[in-house]
């Protein structure tokens, strides 16, 4: 019996394009839809941060990074539901069990909407000192209380569409998840301009065409499960949260959750330490909290490219891992490596030597802002032609089981080296220690990276001598 099922998984693993194909085309099928919907994502952020520079000036782009915590709190809980969740669905529909399935998907979606909106309130509510708790300053924080109040309402619908895109995708239908995410971040494109340059809204007018573009996406993705899904059952009695449920939900979605809110930690540490010491500066606090926030947005195109080759490659490594094809696996890596390291030292070019132009793109209104900006990007983004390395192994990982590794390479920028050197290195250096963390922490994390993967490359030749 043992051996007619190798057969089989043999006749299968090799029908499979996945096992087949060369690697560099299924790296372009697999990655560019990835790098599509990454990138169309990442230029709304840069052209609404870029409009907010020019229209409403520095103070503009600092309000929204001040916001910016609870855009990556509704990704770790999108991701913590939705990606936990949709791992449960693809076991249980793998078992057979249709009703297990189904049960876990309706679950994802009511969990989705009461989580969605309790945060949603919460934010309301508490509005004025979450803002102060991000890093406001006094000048910052009433259009800070302006835009986090209008993109609060969005906060649902955020949640909702990450988590049910996720759900989305592992029902089969890849591409109508991209679509969900997609539209709302093509609206924002369209209409910010309109919004800002043509009706003069300002900061108001942007934070309702990023909470209408949020409905719009989830708006979508309820259309699938009324109107398109054949797998999924929505019965009533399936809706109700079930804590058995509920804990596989979380226990397979923690991962990229607790990424996210490595960021979002980050990203607080970062204004509050920005603001404490940038007051003793002849910068003051806002320009650095402005400079940081326009700066995330460019960085962002960057990681759009090596997270979509990423995220392009999981597939093809799962598989050939699963199939034993270890030599396929290491091709996959080597090649993604070598892509992520022409995009890196790509991105450390640009950053390096036309810095100045690339924040004009935020205004430059204010000189000493525009000194910072120019100052801090090339400092802070001096070791980025090693970043490729991290998010493409921390993907890797978990594609071929090690789950493990991956949560290390995850958190190892973000928290266990980042924050750190964010809380200690200002003590020394004060402004320019927060300046230096970003390097620091960036050769660090490359290290641990590179690391495990030698580590494992080593495990797969001895794999594949051993199947010879």
């Amino acid at each position: 019996m043992a051996e007619i099922r190798e057969k089989v998984n043999s006749v299968q693993a090799g029908e499979n394009p996945l096992g087949t194909k060369k690697i560099g085309f299924l790296m372009l099928q697999f990655a560019i839809p990835a790098v599509i919907s990454n990138l169309v994502n990442a230029s709304y952020n840069l052209v609404d941060q870029a409009l907010i520079g020019n229209v409403v000036g520095m103070l503009g782009i600092a309000a929204t990074n001040i916001a910016f915590p609870l855009t990556t709190i509704c990704a770790a809980v999108g991701y913590l539901l939705g990606t936990g969740g949709a791992s449960n669905y693809n076991l249980q529909l793998g078992k057979g069990d249709k009703d297990a399935a189904n049960r876990y998907a309706c679950n994802i979606l009511s969990l989705l909407v009461i989580i969605g909106v309790a945060i949603g309130a919460i934010t309301l509510i508490f509005v004025k000192p979450l803002v102060f708790a991000f890093g406001a300053t006094e000048r910052v924080a009433p259009m800070a209380f302006s835009y986090t109040t209008i993109t609060a309402i969005g906060i649902p619908f955020s949640i909702f569409t990450t988590g049910a895109c996720a759900l989305i995708r592992a029902d089969g239908h890849p591409r109508y998840s991209m679509g969900c995410m997609l539209a709302g971040a093509i609206f924002n494109i369209v209409t910010d301009p309109i919004v800002a340059l043509v009706f003069d809204w300002g900061l108001v007018g942007l934070a309702w065409t990023s909470t209408i573009g949020q409905m719009l996406s989830a708006g979508i993705a309820v259309f699938y499960y009324l109107r398109i899904t054949k797998t999924i059952s929505l019965k009533r009695e399936y809706f109700r949260p079930r804590s058995n449920l509920a804990k596989n939900i979380c226990a397979l979605g923690l991962t990229p959750s607790i990424n996210q809110l490595g960021v979002t930690i980050v990203q607080i540490t970062m204004n509050n330490t920005l603001r404490y010491y940038g007051a003793m500066s002849v910068y003051g606090s806002d320009i650095p909290l402005a400079a940081v926030g326009a700066i995330s947005k460019l960085t962002v195109i960057f990681t759009a490219f090596v997270v979509g080759v990423a995220q392009g490659c999981q597939p093809i490594n799962g598989f050939n891992y699963g199939a034993q094809k270890y030599d396929r696996v290491k091709k996959t890596l080597r090649l993604s490596l070598t892509v992520g390291g022409i995009l890196s030292l790509s991105a450390f070019a640009v950053f390096q030597l036309f810095p100045r132009q690339l924040m004009v793109i935020f205004g430059e209104n204010d000189p000493l802002y525009l000194e910072f900006s120019v100052r801090y990007l090339r400092i802070f983004m001096f070791t980025i032609f090693l970043s490729g390395v991290q998010p493409i192994a921390a993907t890797f990982f978990p594609s071929i089981g090690k789950a493990g590794h991956g949560l290390l390479i995850s958190l190892s920028r973000q928290i266990i080296f980042l924050l750190p050197l964010l809380l200690i290195l200002p003590i020394f250096f004060g402004l320019n220690g927060a300046v230096y963390a970003g390097p620091a922490s960036d050769f660090a994390a490359a290290c641990v990276s590179g690391t495990l993967i030698v580590r494992e490359a080593k495990k797969l030749t001895a794999l594949q001598k051993a199947r010879l």
